[in-house]
């Protein structure tokens, strides 16, 4: 996509509306212009205690007559239709989605915008069905940890056992810097000042800081940004590469996970360098006729 975009000069603008937030986008400024000092961990999570029953369990049947079923399994293998499948509950499905992917891609391209960073250079994702007991075929807990190159690591959290708060100040996203931590959601972000640890000055690294969001709705704006980049030919604030280097990153967890590896990540060849097998399920076999392009 990312390439036929660009060799047709097309405007793909990705469904991550928060790049078209300007309260994230002055956060972005702020850490990449060592505002918070050199920030190394970063967390973000999905939580919701879907126990005991989940998504629930159904036996297959006739799908709706409105929906073309064949057209909707696209490459994916045929099957029966399953209303707990589509049109919504298809993100419990690993064959068609994760909450990783649905949900997680959200905040993991957020983290990405705010450090600057391509992607990660190794992932490793533990997890499985622990309690919730339902036909899901992803995980009900997992955990992944992303190391960068630029020294830092990402944190994320799919809990769907426990939907308590996990982080103090209520961001979406929680970058700790040496200098502060910055917690944000769409009402805007928080600094909360580092003080001096063991050996050194306790004295507080910085002034605390707090700015409330005026942006409104995120996804009208994001909207309004493809439709003037339509008219102007200029790159949107949520590009398709971008979206495809934030994908990419749940896409990994996923293949971690199954794989119960830790993946060695080529971002400029796009390659798992350490797991023939691992590498090998960076695409699947279509079902005919479907065909990549």
């Amino acid at each position: 996509m990312v390439e036929a975009a660009r060799r047709n000069q097309r405007v793909v603008q990705v469904g991550l509306q928060r790049r078209s937030g300007t309260t994230y986008a002055q956060a972005a400024d702020l850490v990449q212009a060592d505002g918070i000092g050199k920030a190394t961990v970063c967390r973000t999570y999905h939580r919701s205690n879907m126990t005991p029953s989940g998504i629930g369990r159904e036996k297959p049947s006739d799908p709706p007559a409105d929906l073309d079923w064949d057209m909707w399994l696209g490459p994916r293998p045929l099957r029966p239709y399953q209303k707990n499948i589509a049109p919504y509950k298809f993100r419990w499905w690993t064959l068609y989605s994760s909450q990783t992917a649905n949900n997680g891609v959200h905040f993991l391209d957020l983290i990405r915008w705010m450090t600057g960073d391509l992607a990660p250079a190794s992932i490793c994702a533990m997890g499985g069905r622990y309690a919730v007991d339902d036909d899901r075929t992803i995980p009900d807990t997992m955990q992944v940890v992303y190391e960068f190159p630029a020294g830092r690591l990402v944190l994320f959290g799919m809990y769907e056992t426990c939907g308590n708060q996990t982080m103090a100040r209520g961001g979406y996203v929680e970058l700790r810097g040496t200098k502060g931590s910055l917690f944000a959601n769409d009402n805007g972000f928080e600094i909360v000042p580092e003080q001096g640890g063991q050996f050194q000055d306790r004295s507080p690294r910085m002034e605390p800081r707090k700015v409330d969001s005026t942006d409104g709705n995120l996804t009208v704006q994001h909207a309004r940004n493809f439709l003037d980049c339509m008219r102007s030919r200029k790159k949107p604030n949520g590009d398709v590469e971008e979206g495809h280097r934030s994908t990419t990153m749940s896409l990994l967890a996923k293949i971690s996970q199954a794989t119960r590896l830790r993946l060695e990540w080529d971002a400029e060849r796009e390659q798992i360098t350490n797991s023939p097998e691992a590498n090998a399920m960076l695409h699947y076999e279509y079902r005919e006729p479907w065909k990549l392009g």
